[in-house]
């Protein structure tokens, strides 16, 4: 993520809350001795992306990582801090928060030779914004002037009635002005607009898009630094530095290869065996007794990163529906405190709310006493709840350290409420995201989050709003979605202040469980330099070099 001038103020993180320790390489060699080679290839852990790589249908690590590697969007964020930077952008400008002028730098092409101008953003945001092509990012252009219209309400909501098709297939809000310049009217004011418009959902899209849909999503056109020129989600993706790149951050490398695993110990042995360059987070049993630090001395990392992970409670479920006591019962019988020092070593910290400290705006303590175990009142709690267990806790296999703490989170919950709490296993990423996407979710699963962009509103808007698209629970609190739109339109203090009670209002329901934010601890080979972890938690790849 990156950008260079911008007129509203861009999120800047605050002091870490958390200890931040790094060890990495500046120089441009690789710490085996070796000089660094621009025709090197690099090879990476990743997970199978759920869905074909289409940045409006993407909303998962698997794919997003893919894609922000290929793709440029407005604006870009500073590997090290975050900060944003113009990208494709030459200037994104506003006197009200609410019109917003863009203005595109020239000459900027896709990898097919097509331009980056205008009509590929108009046409890729009106793409993700129309309802029936059920796009999982549709929710970001929610603030988008004739986003209703795209998007008719659906009757009988989750009834047999299905929502009538939109009359309009392009959002009123969106006027070209020339071939590098467009503007955006938002329904209102939204001060952190310009720091939006780098996530992946606003990316740009060639005609090649359009024309063929399927195949672009196996191998996607792009506009960045690299581009996919093989590879499928089972195997993994090879990325290949595009010399069309017009941009500052040029790759040092030649090729970033991203092989699936759906074992984090698998990775790890790979790392050790000299068969992966890079592992974004060591498995959970590297974290004992900083064994990590051991294996790869001077080639770790242990940073706080926007990361935090949660336990959603699907309200959909006549099991947790309407019931905040059950939420409450559950949250206290979780010993945070013992499980990341246990299962993490204390490379996690006990979250006491829903937003990253790594962000402004961040306050301690929003969840109150419900994110203290406390077996006591948890009993309590559970007595008056409607659903009373078996419970479960789905996660995610090929995730670094999932299931130890799904084991560890489901005792704690027995010895609490002395009731049945199993932890159950998918596969992969991918699978449990499409049960999770379908709402076939019965009983508690794993929710983590990774920041799309450097602002408290990331952490509560797009995954507790009414309808938003990472709600994953279906929560829902009009009073909620009102402080969010009032905080939306605000800046600085002010709005900081709307945001953290929106926040507390989480607290009084308990549909989504707080369990900890993540610090990073990643893993690199020898032969990798200038290995720079983002803020996002990935591996800079136009700042890393490599030896041969």
């Amino acid at each position: 993520m990156k950008q260079r001038r911008l007129i509203a103020a861009g999120a800047m993180f605050a002091a870490g809350a958390m200890a931040l320790t790094a060890c990495s390489s500046d120089s441009d060699s690789g710490s085996d001795g070796g000089s660094a080679d621009s025709n090197a290839s690099i090879t990476l852990y990743s997970t199978k992306p759920e869905n074909p790589l289409i940045p409006g249908n993407t909303n998962e690590v698997g794919g997003g990582n893919i894609l922000d590697a290929v793709f440029r969007g407005l604006v870009d964020y500073d590997p090290d801090t975050a900060a944003p930077e113009m990208s494709m952008a030459e200037s994104i400008e506003s006197s009200d928060n609410k019109t917003w002028d863009v203005k595109l730098k020239a000459d900027q092409t896709f990898q097919d030779g097509t331009p980056v101008d205008a009509d590929s953003f108009i046409n890729a945001w009106n793409w993700t914004a129309y309802g029936p092509n059920a796009a999982l990012n549709n929710y970001f252009f929610a603030s988008f002037d004739g986003y209703e219209a795209m998007n008719p309400a659906d009757p009988d909501e989750d009834g047999p009635k299905k929502a009538p098709t939109p009359k309009v297939k392009e959002l009123s809000g969106l006027k070209k002005v020339s071939d590098t310049e467009f503007t955006v009217t938002l329904a209102s004011a939204q001060s952190f607009f310009p720091t939006m418009v780098g996530y992946t959902a606003f990316y740009p899209l060639p005609q090649a898009f359009f024309d063929d849909p399927e195949a672009y999503g196996k191998k996607p056109i792009a506009n960045g630094p690299f581009q996919v020129t093989a590879g499928d989600g089972d195997a993994g993706f090879t990325l290949t530095a595009w010399s069309g790149y017009k941009g500052e951050d040029k790759p040092k490398i030649k090729e970033a290869i991203y092989k699936t695993y759906t074992s984090d110990s698998a990775g790890y042995s790979d790392v050790l065996a000299g068969n992966l360059d890079f592992m974004n987070q060591v498995p959970a049993a590297a974290l004992v007794d900083n064994q990590y630090q051991t294996d790869r001395p001077d080639h770790f990392v242990n940073k706080a990163v926007g990361v935090i992970q949660t336990a959603t409670l699907p309200q959909y479920s006549k099991n947790f529906k309407d019931d905040p006591n059950l939420g409450k019962a559950l949250s206290l019988a979780i010993d945070r405190d013992t499980i990341t020092k246990s299962v993490f070593n204390g490379g996690r910290t006990p979250a006491t709310g829903w937003v990253s400290p790594i962000v402004d705006g961040y306050k301690a303590g929003a969840c109150g006493e419900f994110c203290t175990y406390d077996a006591t009142k948890a009993k309590e709690y559970l007595a008056k709840s409607k659903f009373k267990g078996p419970f479960s806790f789905s996660y995610n296999q090929d995730g670094q350290g999932n299931k130890e703490a799904a084991e560890a989170i489901c005792n704690s919950i027995k010895n609490a409420l002395e009731v049945e709490c199993n932890a159950k296993a998918y596969v992969d990423f991918a699978t449990l995201r499409a049960d999770v996407n379908a709402s076939k979710m019965d009983n508690m699963f794993r929710s983590g989050w990774q920041m799309d962009y450097p602002h408290i509103q990331n952490f509560l808007e797009p995954l507790y709003a009414t309808g938003a698209g990472s709600n994953d629970g279906h929560w829902s609190n009009k009073d909620f979605d009102a402080l969010i739109k009032k905080a939306n339109a605000a800046e600085g203090e002010e709005a900081y202040a709307d945001y953290q009670s929106a926040e507390a209002l989480l607290a009084e329901d308990m549909a989504v469980i707080p369990l900890w934010y993540q610090a990073q601890q990643s893993v690199w080979s020898e032969r990798l330099g200038n290995v720079k972890v983002t803020p996002k938690s990935t591996l800079d790849l136009t700042s890393v070099t490599a030896t041969s």
